[in-house]
């Protein structure tokens, strides 16, 4: 056998060292898609210092760009809505509609109608042919929230939406096809209901193609700064008032409060504060939770001073809120009788209440109860 002895041209170096470096480039551009591949409005909502919900997100990156059905799992307020409007905006679907329909606020008798359309005389009231749901979302997501209270017969045809990729409207005869990518969500336990009869096994089977289980906030409580600031910057937005950080006790309080109302009750305290407040940062007396999130007479966590008005502020706060348990007390949580002893209208006891998160039901006796 012969070999060919013969020296490596200097051309033949160059291109193996040109392949390697497209090569080397290739890779170098594949891990800098992979860490830049959010779009930039969403990087706020995706950049968490939770373990658990950095996974999730890795996950969605992973599905998002298929066309697999999507099952969203998480107690209200989580953030359900907005983890379908991730997972749309960085499919190849983006560019299409993404229509959201809320199944459990749409009453049985009209879910049906509000997702496949009716035709023109299906019904007393059809006096024109209706667009349903799946038709506006052709091409695009449309994402099916609580979907766990849709109606035995709404069911079956988003089985058949499912397998063949076809329905009918209400009192249609002929079969439309659709191109929609479903994503549903629920905060119930569909396998529980599955398990007992209140929701169809084989349609479970196939909106469970990838399930996404968002943690309630409070199982990610390093979290709290950073959503805190991105509603703080909206605010900011929106009002034009220049809040820009809270009072130094605020954030351990958040913390060890247990947030039953998760990622949409934190924005709503927030909004309602930032609307009461004057000051440069949010302070404690303009939260209504002030009592569950552990404030006492003084206010913990502090080393700076503050001007004498909101000192002032805060010690008229302080006694409103001693003076108003006391008087709900001694009335046995009657408005009228603790208005009267006050010497103030019952609305003005109320408001006064309302401010600081007090039931007058607290207060009541079990004979009175």
């Amino acid at each position: 056998m012969a070999y060919n002895n013969s020296p490596i041209e200097k051309k033949d170096i160059q291109q193996l060292m040109s392949s390697v470096n497209r090569a080397l480039s290739h890779n170098l551009k594949l891990d800098y898609l992979k860490n830049h591949s959010w779009k930039t409005e969403w990087l706020d909502f995706v950049n968490s210092k939770n373990d658990r919900m950095q996974t999730i997100f890795e996950s969605i990156r992973s599905v998002a760009p298929t066309n697999a059905t999507v099952l969203i799992f998480g107690e209200t307020g989580t953030g359900k809505g907005m983890t379908a409007r991730l997972i749309h905006q960085h499919s190849l679907r983006f560019k299409k509609p993404f229509v959201s329909i809320h199944c459990g606020a749409i009453p049985d008798t009209l879910i049906e109608s509000e997702l496949f359309g009716y035709e023109k005389g299906a019904f007393t009231g059809a006096d024109r042919q209706k667009q349903g749901k799946f038709e506006m979302a052709k091409g695009g997501t449309i994402f099916l929230d609580e979907i766990g209270t849709i109606t035995p017969s709404a069911q079956i045809k988003l089985l058949q939406v499912l397998q063949e990729g076809v329905f009918t409207r209400i009192g249609g005869e002929s079969s439309l096809n659709t191109d929609v990518r479903i994503i549903a969500a629920t905060n119930a336990d569909l396998a529980h209901q599955v398990a007992i009869g209140g929701f169809r096994k084989d349609l479970y089977y196939r909106l469970n193609i990838f399930p996404i289980n968002i943690p309630p906030l409070k199982e990610r409580p390093e979290d709290l700064a950073h959503l805190t600031a991105i509603f703080l910057n909206r605010l900011n937005a929106k009002y034009e008032k220049g809040i820009s950080r809270l009072h130094p006790s605020l954030l351990p309080a958040f913390q060890k409060y247990d947030w039953p109302g998760n990622i949409r009750e934190l924005e709503n305290l927030l909004e309602r504060a930032y609307i009461l407040e004057d000051s440069p940062q949010l302070m404690p007396h303009n939260f209504p939770l002030k009592p569950m999130l552990g404030f006492d007479s003084e206010i913990p966590g502090s080393d700076t001073f503050i001007s004498i008005s909101q000192a002032r502020q805060q010690s008229i706060q302080q006694f409103e809120n001693s003076y108003l348990k006391a008087l709900m007390t001694k009335a046995k949580g009657r408005i009228q009788t603790a208005a009267g002893m006050a010497g103030i209208s019952t609305r003005q006891l109320s408001r006064l209440l309302n401010r600081y998160g007090l039931n007058k039901d607290d207060y009541k006796t079990k004979s009175d109860a």
